[in-house]
């Protein structure tokens, strides 16, 4: 990119960003106006960008159908079930019942087979790790995966007062553990883009330029 090309489009970076960051501190209306204009068209772009994803998606399997490359069987199948969602949404619109058959009927049962692939995945994980690694950590892994499954799977029999005693402990280790851990994550994800905001607002950072 050109010197004076990129002089450009790092000021225009700056000051579009500027401007939303102080919508949000600044109590003017005209601002708060800049604000959501500057955000309905990041709205649009992000959809414009999610098309030409599936666009360039639906162009590669059709290049591999026609070259019948391996897998293209699979290929056809993703385009004619993609084509046909996207004609049933068009026609009856998005909350036809219809349209909520498809996500109800083939959508939900394929991502709860996909979880229960993922749970049983993570238990031999589990197994391997503490077979190789004879640690605190593997330990802790371990009982707390126990413990989770205790308090979520269905007992034999009722299971008596165990239930209730394993749910509690599963509540608590989800809503107290985990939830501390993945408010931390969030925390961090947020002062990432806090800080990659201000790199581009700087002009520290180009990613709209080489």
């Amino acid at each position: 990119m050109k010197l004076g090309a990129w002089i450009v489009w790092t000021a225009v970076a700056m000051a579009i960003g500027g401007i939303v960051l102080a919508g949000y501190f600044v109590d003017l209306p005209e601002l708060q106006e800049l604000r959501l204009l500057f955000m309905r068209w990041a709205i649009l772009l992000s959809a414009a960008a999610l098309l030409l994803g599936i666009l360039n998606l639906l162009a590669a399997h059709m290049h591999k159908v026609s070259q019948q490359e391996a897998g293209w069987p699979y290929s056809g199948l993703l385009i004619v079930i993609l084509l046909g969602t996207l004609v049933l949404g068009l026609v009856f619109g998005p909350d036809n019942r219809v349209v909520l058959s498809l996500f109800e009927y083939i959508q939900l049962p394929v991502e709860s087979t996909l979880m229960a692939l993922l749970a049983v995945s993570l238990a031999v994980a589990g197994v391997r790790m503490v077979a190789r690694r004879h640690d605190v950590y593997s330990l802790i892994f371990i009982l707390t995966a126990l413990l989770v499954l205790l308090g979520t799977a269905p007992w034999p029999f009722g299971g008596g007062g165990l239930t209730g005693y394993f749910g509690w402990l599963r509540n608590w280790l989800a809503q107290v553990w985990a939830a501390g851990a993945a408010r931390g994550i969030v925390l961090g994800i947020a002062l990432g883009a806090i800080a990659t905001g201000l790199r581009i607002l700087l002009g520290a950072d180009r990613p709209y330029g080489d």
